[in-house]
């Protein structure tokens, strides 16, 4: 059973005991005890966004403990096993009518469907299940300018822009997690709303945006479940397996290439801002920098909500329009945007220009964050994707740290499907520290009267339900991985090895010796772990045979 209960403000950790397993198996002396326990980073994420900690205004208070649950109609929406030896995921309805039932269903059965079934948690989706909780609320939708509506779990925006989904009712969504036991390990609160928003924390939000809602999930996902920090410039939470703060401790050593000797890729970030501004026609939103003209390539990024075609906005840079296109599918919802220019800038002075184009979209169009990065020539920033060296990230304060990649994950650019290898391995290490590999031992007599024990482990490697020839032709990479997983099984009798069953899942025990204790011992491999010694990966279990089956 694993039990998340994680104070914001004090990031307990609890230590959760293992379940005993079949008549006679117990766990005493497996290798590594699972525990539930908080990231170490301390953040209240919303996803590109400033900081704010969750006590830091009066709708967004402490909870309260004495809140009741409200009543929950729970919907199976992708079960892989036992919630007792499963990491749960569940979306709780805010904002949904009793006559949105339906709707939400879909919403909530979209998202986890798509996280499980895109390469992001595809590979580890036996180790999941998830869950959606419906509860009605009296008002459709979620609040704006920091006054929540009549919902279940009251989340609202602070003002009108697309960004952060905050909480007002911390207490009721406690209390519902609780409710739920073993079935809930991290609550996902959904809103019903069509736009970009969430936050990460100790409830992830998330809307039902079609474009942007499995996006934003899978980034707070990465918080939440794998414990890593961000990747984007402009933030502060920069921790866990994906950032290193000195260039001397890289925790993604394992992902370097052989003849590789570690280096910072050179870059720079000469402007940053979250200008979070409407646009409007009588002006234009400007700003200027100061180039080095030093590097040999540049990039604009820029993210932008309320402006669905390329006739109704321009953006250039010293007057030269940078040719923006925007996202086909966007509607009015917020997209991020990428311009690489393979020149350089020259020196001195350099002016950006957003311009709206439409007077129809004033009031809708905004631009919401903006940066311009620098680099040298790729002898001196290998762009290559899936390259692995040391990636300069620009903090809030202008510090700097080091991720593993340019821009190949998630943690960075909310638009990619995938986590790095440095966050996929804190992925399965996280979730393997809370699951068994070995689900239970079973005793039975054969027609030849022996006694007869099998195993049953998670459905990883060969077991799995679907084998990999049947993943997305797209996703090579994961293919091939999952045809490199395997379990090495092993029986062990008074710590004799019995050589003839090993990597068996059943052994056909002698019958006149059959009595006595029976240890098996499991260890799982995956490319996708380079960490090969690490306890998660292995599971032990005893088992004793009182008797031989009768003659």
């Amino acid at each position: 059973m694993i039990l998340r209960r994680c104070l914001i403000a004090s990031l307990l950790q609890l230590s959760v005991l293992a379940t005993t397993t079949g008549a006679e198996g117990r766990r005493s002396n497996r290798l590594g005890e699972k525990t539930a326990y908080c990231r170490s980073c301390d953040w209240d994420d919303e996803f590109r966004g400033e900081r704010r900690l969750p006590w830091s205004s009066d709708s967004q208070r402490p909870f309260s403990s004495q809140a009741q649950a409200p009543a929950l109609e729970v919907i199976p929406l992708g079960v892989s096993g036992s919630a007792d030896n499963r990491v749960d995921l569940v979306f709780f309805s805010d904002g949904y009518l009793a006559s949105e039932r339906a709707k939400f269903i879909e919403d909530a059965t979209r998202l986890a469907e798509d996280v499980s079934g895109n390469q992001t948690f595809h590979a580890v989706k036996p180790l999941l299940n998830f869950w959606g909780a419906f509860t009605p609320s009296n008002e459709s939708g979620i609040g704006t300018g920091g006054v929540p509506k009549d919902t279940v779990y009251g989340l609202y925006r602070p003002g009108t822009e697309l960004r952060a989904v905050y909480y007002s009712k911390p207490e009721v969504a406690r209390a519902a997690c609780a409710s739920m036991g073993s079935q809930c390990d991290y609550p996902i609160l959904l809103a019903n709303d069509p736009f970009y928003g969430g936050v990460g924390g100790e409830f992830t939000t998330v809307t039902s945006s079609y474009l942007n809602g499995p996006l934003v999930l899978r980034h707070e996902l990465g918080h939440s479940i794998v414990g890593v920090g961000e990747e984007y410039d402009g933030g502060f939470a920069y921790c866990g397996a994906n950032a290193a703060l000195e260039p001397l401790d890289i925790p993604w050593k394992r992902w370097l290439p052989s003849s590789h000797t570690p280096r910072i890729e050179r870059s720079i970030m000469p402007f940053q801002s979250y200008p979070w501004t409407m646009l409007n026609m009588s002006s234009s939103w400007t700003a200027e920098f100061t180039s080095s003209g030093i590097y040999s390539r540049y990039l604009v990024k820029f993210s932008l909500s309320g402006i669905p075609s390329k006739s109704s906005f321009t953006v250039t840079l010293g007057g030269e329009d940078l040719g923006w296109e925007p996202e086909r599918r966007v509607g009015l919802d917020r997209w991020h945007y990428d311009i690489h220019r393979a020149d350089g800038l020259k020196p001195g002075v350099h002016k950006l220009n957003f311009a709206l184009t439409d007077p129809a979209l004033e009031g809708k169009a905004q631009l919401c964050s903006v940066e311009v990065l620098e680099f040298g020539d790729e002898s001196e920033f290998n762009s290559t994707p899936g390259h692995y060296s040391l990636y300069p990230t620009f903090s809030m304060d202008n510090q700097t740290s080091y991720r593993p990649t340019n821009e190949g994950c998630l943690m960075r650019a909310v638009t990619k499907p995938s986590f790095c290898n440095a966050c996929m391995e804190a992925l399965w290490l996280s979730l393997l520290k809370r699951v068994h590999l070995i689900e239970g031992v079973t005793e039975r007599c054969t027609p030849q009267n022996n006694t007869a024990l099998s195993l049953s482990l998670v459905p990883l490697a060969h077991l799995r339900q679907t084998f990999p020839n049947a993943i997305d032709h797209h996703t090579p990479k994961l293919a091939e991985e999952l045809k490199n997983e395997s379990y090495t099984i092993i029986w062990k009798k008074g710590g004799d090895q019995l050589g003839e069953y090993t990597n068996m899942t059943t052994a056909i025990l002698d019958q006149v010796n059959a009595a006595g204790t029976y240890t098996v011992e499991v260890k799982f491999a995956t490319d996708a772990v380079r960490l090969t010694d690490d306890s998660a990966l292995m599971d032990r279990l005893e088992y004793s045979v009182s008797s031989p089956c009768p003659r």
